[in-house]
């Protein structure tokens, strides 16, 4: 893993803070888990306060959509630990693929349940975890796995999955407090709970930001998907998810990615989506995305 953020054992019952101001504090070289899946319920307002500061060398950990291809064009991006990197109904990710045909990124491709299984190894605290997963495929020769027999009297092989450790994991939520509760609303919450509790830090953003959610929204307790003790930061990101989905609040916006995936075959596209698109702060972003009618769009049907 990589250098210390240096904000370790935050005990105030107040952990509100701003994205630049945990931006502010990260180094060269750190390994990050980023929530969410493909374009859905990502920690975008916190990925663009990142593509806006000068960290770089960062070993990225998700289940990809636009996160992963705008830090791999920002030239981010040192190594890339993934299940897929996909924008769903577009089903490549454009800078991912050509961060990948250009070659000399490090990568560690996983099968989605294998990366799953690293998270938990490191939220258990262990070397790793076994399991079948990957036996018999490329995955196994490409990632440099070992295999571990296993002690009981049916001596089966099996892959040991290694621990996939965090410096920092950013996951985007409906609802936090000021204590670090949340709230993840929608059908499916994905991994976040194991890529924070794999991470020394979790870094918390959130549509709405309460002084108390057990006195505000009591009827939503199951919804706290991580326990506060895991969260240390909690920034209010209204629209944050944006232009990936936040169900059941907002659909994502597809004009929005379709714009973002022409860039990528345009000459300097990067920088011009750089410069006119994520700005020079969320203000920014959030003007030209259209405010409030984000909160119109319309949720996605499988």
């Amino acid at each position: 893993m990589g250098p210390h953020m240096g904000f370790r054992n935050v005990t105030t019952l107040d952990k509100r803070t701003t994205a630049e101001a945990v931006v502010g504090r990260l180094r060269d070289g750190m390994t990050i888990g980023i929530g969410g899946w493909g374009p859905r319920r990502k920690p975008m307002a916190l990925v663009r306060a990142l593509l806006r500061s000068g960290v770089k060398d960062l070993t990225v950990v998700a289940y990809g959509g636009p996160d992963v291809g705008m830090l791999l064009a920002a030239g981010k991006v040192r190594k890339l630990i993934y299940g897929f990197v996909s924008l769903d109904a577009i089903p490549l990710e454009p800078y991912f693929r050509k961060a990948r045909e250009a070659g000399g990124l490090e990568v560690l491709e996983l099968d989605e349940g294998m990366l799953q299984w690293g998270l938990k190894a490191a939220a258990l605290r262990l070397p790793f975890l076994p399991t079948r997963v990957g036996l018999g495929t490329d995955v196994f020769d490409q990632g440099g796995f070992r295999t571990v027999t296993s002690p009981y009297d049916d001596g089966e092989v099996l892959l040991a999955m290694p621990a996939v450790p965090l410096d920092l994991a950013l996951i985007h939520v409906h609802r936090a407090d000021r204590m670090g509760n949340i709230q993840a609303l929608g059908p499916d919450t994905y991994y976040d709970e194991w890529f924070a509790k794999a991470a020394k830090e979790v870094v918390v953003s959130a549509e709405e930001v309460v002084d108390r959610l057990d006195l505000s929204h009591p009827e939503d307790a199951k919804a706290n998907i991580v326990e506060r003790c895991f969260v240390q930061h909690v920034v209010e990101a209204r629209h944050g998810a944006h232009p990936t989905s936040m169900p059941p609040a907002y659909g994502w916006d597809m004009a929005a990615l379709k714009a973002y995936v022409a860039s990528a075959g345009e000459e300097d596209g990067w920088a011009r989506y750089r410069a006119d698109t994520i700005g020079p702060d969320e203000a920014h972003y959030l003007a030209q995305a259209g405010g409030d009618a984000i909160a119109k769009l319309p949720l996605p049907i499988f």
